[in-house]
């Protein structure tokens, strides 16, 4: 399954696999950046005025494999994509 970011792109920061059993699987994301940033996590806005239904959404209840879906936001400036399989791809920020 494609993730939609080039392995060779150099503006890949972070990439993790997201743990679905988590109340809100995206809080892991603010974790990350928060980690990138420096900050704690309770510094930044929260993601669920971004994604956070979305992300539970996507990783609870995922389509099925031929669907290859992915969620893709930007967070903190960041480009997010989440794919079904609750792989997280973290890009710089943006310009």
């Amino acid at each position: 399954m494609s993730d939609g970011i080039d392995p060779t792109d150099g503006s890949v920061v972070a990439r993790q696999t997201l743990d679905d059993s988590r109340d809100a699987p995206a809080t892991q994301i603010v974790e990350t950046i928060a980690t990138l940033e420096g900050v704690d996590p309770t510094e930044l806005s929260p993601v669920y005025g971004c994604a956070d239904d979305l992300v539970t959404d996507l990783l609870s209840s995922p389509p099925s494999s031929e669907a290859d879906a992915t969620l893709e936001f930007t967070y903190q400036g960041y480009r997010v994509h989440v794919r079904q399989d609750g792989v997280a791809v973290i890009s710089h920020p943006m310009e």
